[in-house]
């Protein structure tokens, strides 16, 4: 399936130790679970690898980006995921890096001509975006192509 590429010194930083790193991001992952089921990962070297039974690929994305998002993280591996339905990723939805600058508004007034529309942005994203407000350059999200 493959690998996903993130900036590795920004996000959310839940480790401090790489031994430590394995078990925060699972929990970290667990605690939205987005349907992912048997999830575990296993971090070295910066890279997040994932295994487990994806409901969709659809979670799985969102399994991604949480993990994706993490300081020390620079890459995550889903080559151990299934994907229940066969799904393949890269779907209706497109992955956005976060610009300096960016709002949510702004962002959904360049993507759907309406800035209101950031509302389904966060919903897209709440396993990423806990709060509108705060969100940082280099975080990647999904975008859906359709609202």
């Amino acid at each position: 399936m493959g690998l996903f590429d993130f900036v590795g010194d920004i996000g959310k930083k839940i480790f401090s130790k790489e031994e430590e790193a394995s078990a925060a991001v699972t929990n970290h992952i667990n605690e939205d679970n987005p349907g992912v089921a048997d999830m575990a990962v296993k971090v070295e070297k910066g890279v997040a690898k994932i295994s487990g039974v994806a409901s969709s690929a659809d979670a799985l994305e969102k399994a991604v980006l949480m993990a994706g998002n993490i300081i020390g993280i620079s890459n995550v591996n889903i080559d151990d995921v299934t994907v229940k339905n066969g799904e393949s990723l890269a779907g209706d939805d497109e992955f956005y890096v976060i610009q300096k600058g960016d709002t949510l508004w702004k962002i959904a007034e360049k993507h759907y001509g309406n800035g209101s529309k950031y509302t389904a942005i966060v919903a897209v994203n709440k396993e990423v975006i806990k709060d509108a407000d705060k969100i940082f350059p280099g975080q990647k999200i999904r975008l859906p192509k359709s609202l």
